[in-house]
């Protein structure tokens, strides 16, 4: 491992002296927006989503945002993993056969931190036919070379840390992961994630932090009352699902007079999920901009496509978020065989559909160096 970050930190110095000195912001700009470039999980297409080799390669690579998606550990530990499970992504299953639930899923928030920090982590992978298959397999190969699970604060320390050895002033992207189910399983990982950003001094809109989630509860939560309480605020993003995908769970009563809080620690009998499908609207936005300061949609949720020509326009969803004030950040653009659409020629031409034909103001990508120097190209 002492190796690869070796050659990601010379990578760091090479790339610094090739790029363009104004790093800290892509100098893009449309309609007087910024065009930025959030590293998904980090340099994801390269190295494994949310190792710390993949950040490190990210902030090489002079983004804008780089992406931590944050879940809670038993003794309330913050770790950086995009589920709220391991077994997708480290030998969990093999190490600690007998910690599975009755679902078959190794929960987060079973393990403590010292546990998690025992597994190999790798490539996301799943079974097929009893043997784990990549899910990327054009990807970084699984198991090869030594990845760790890694805490927020651990994170937080390499980028700034990189910032100032680097001269660079790239920004954290924090999702914060099922905060229902935490709150629901007795841990309150949204005040967690807030307090460990402001250790950090991410304190205010000026600060180089979005905070994202998928949760409209929580978002309101979080600009309604933990603001308050924490003496913070800073941008929000609200990230937008497809409905069928059961992203958000609720545990919610009938509403009361109860406190957001006091409501999400409400359990009810029978779980539902929350409907995003009034979001998909243009008049949505407005709504939406109460609370956010963004909105994360999944790409295809702002195009129409032609049937005959094969060609994407905007169903103006983008245009309406812009007229709420929102900044508009689709995810995720990936570079690998098979994931760019048909109306797009290549990689490079659906960033310039998405970023100058619809106008979006960023793009979560796997391939963030692709994003960064097409946007470089076109200045």
């Amino acid at each position: 491992m002492k190796y690869v970050l070796f050659f990601l930190l010379l990578s760091s110095c090479i790339q610094a002296n090739a790029t363009v000195t104004n790093v800290g912001k892509t100098t893009i700009k449309s309609s007087n927006k910024e065009k930025i470039v959030i590293a998904h999980r980090g340099a994801s297409g390269y190295l494994p989503e949310h190792s710390i080799a993949a950040k490190t390669m990210a902030h090489a690579m002079s983004v804008d945002y780089i992406e931590q998606d944050v879940v809670m550990t038993k003794d309330d530990q913050l770790v950086v993993l995009h589920d709220i499970y391991l077994d997708r992504v480290t030998d969990v299953a093999a190490k600690f056969p007998e910690r599975k639930r009755a679902d078959e899923r190794y929960y987060v928030i079973d393990f403590s931190l010292a546990e998690i920090q025992t597994l190999a982590m790798t490539e996301g992978f799943s079974l097929k036919d009893g043997k784990t298959a990549a899910n990327f397999p054009q990807r970084f190969p699984l198991w090869q070379s030594t990845f760790k699970v890694h805490t927020l604060a651990d994170e937080i320390e390499l980028i700034q840390g990189l910032n100032h050895s680097m001269g660079k002033d790239i920004g954290i992207y924090p999702e914060i992961k099922s905060p229902a189910f935490h709150l629901n399983q007795g841990k309150d990982i949204t005040k967690a994630v807030l307090l460990e950003l402001k250790r950090y001094g991410y304190v205010n809109k000026a600060s180089r932090a979005i905070v994202q989630s998928f949760d409209p509860v929580t978002l309101k939560r979080i600009k309604y009352e933990l603001f308050a309480e924490l003496n913070m605020q800073l941008k929000l993003a609200q990230l937008i699902a497809m409905t069928s995908w059961q992203e958000t769970p609720i545990y919610l009563d009938e509403p009361t007079q109860q406190t957001i809080t006091q409501q999400l620690r409400t359990q009810k009998a029978k779980l539902i999920f929350y409907d995003y499908d009034w979001m998909l609207t243009p008049s949505a936005m407005t709504e939406i901009a109460k609370y956010a300061d963004a909105i994360g949609p999944w790409k295809p949720m702002l195009v129409n496509v032609d049937a005959n020509t094969n060609k994407a326009s905007s169903n103006g969803l983008v245009e309406a978020a812009h007229e709420a004030g929102l900044f508009v950040h689709p995810y995720t653009f990936r570079a690998d065989e098979g994931r760019i659409p048909e109306f797009a020629k290549d990689f490079d031409d659906l960033l310039r559909i998405y970023y100058f034909e619809l106008g979006v103001d960023g793009v979560f990508t796997d391939f963030p160096d692709k994003a960064v120097n097409f946007l470089q190209k076109i200045d």
